[in-house]
């Protein structure tokens, strides 16, 4: 036997000697953090099925209730979204309770309808861009069933420059202010939303009848 063959055995052997001796000593600990990883794989994918089964029936649920509401059985669709926001999974509870109020605003139930909306506005809970949306539906609504004051309450606070909903919360203080008689207010709040180049089209068009009613009611009340 050469000496190079003898070398290579006698490394082998350091290596099959070092390799069984790291064995002895961490092959517990390698078993058991491979059946770990197993484990949590295994977990989390089961985890994500579960979740992703709640989201799917959720939202289904959510689909039967608007289209009870759509067929125009209110009854139906609150008793479904009510239900569904007692034990939805994820957003869905709070879309509920935003259906839940519109499905009471076409039943004719303003009050319940603003009373539902203010409760999701004031739930800590709901994303802050629900809350805001809630906020303006409650004062459309009372555009007709309340007061300038009420409006101002829930709409003030978003018609700022660099609020997204700014041309919503504007188009609610118009419609108050015009209502109120305060023509001039009106005027400013309309005035800013057919000026805004982000502004929805509708909106602006809106805006701009708005400002032609009350440049022809302020023609009509100097005449």
């Amino acid at each position: 036997m050469s000496d190079d063959s003898f070398i290579r055995e006698v490394e082998e052997e350091l290596r099959s000697d070092r390799l069984k001796g790291f064995w002895d000593r961490f092959g517990t600990y390698i078993i058991a953090a491979a059946v770990i990883v197993v484990i949590a794989t295994a977990a989390w994918t089961g985890y994500e099925y579960y979740t992703e089964s709640r989201a799917n029936a959720s939202g289904d649920r959510f689909l039967a209730a608007l289209n009870l509401a759509n067929e125009g059985k209110s009854d139906e669709a609150l008793a479904a979204l009510q239900k569904l926001e007692a034990d939805g999974y994820g957003a869905y509870p709070v879309l509920a309770r935003m259906r839940a109020a519109t499905v009471l605003q076409d039943k004719g139930d303003a009050a319940g309808a603003v009373a539902a909306f203010d409760a999701v506005a004031a739930d800590t809970s709901a994303p802050q861009a629900v809350r805001d949306m809630a906020n303006i539906r409650a004062a459309y609504i009372l555009v007709d069933t309340g007061s300038a004051t009420d409006v101002a309450e829930r709409a003030e606070a978003l018609s700022s420059d660099e609020n997204p909903l700014r041309h919503a919360a504007r188009e609610a203080l118009g419609l108050a202010a015009w209502k109120d008689g305060r023509l001039g207010d009106a005027r400013t709040l309309f005035q800013q939303i057919a000026d805004d180049p982000v502004a929805p089209r509708n909106a602006q068009q809106r805006a701009s009848i708005m400002l032609d009613l009350i440049k022809a009611t302020g023609e009509v009340q100097t005449g």
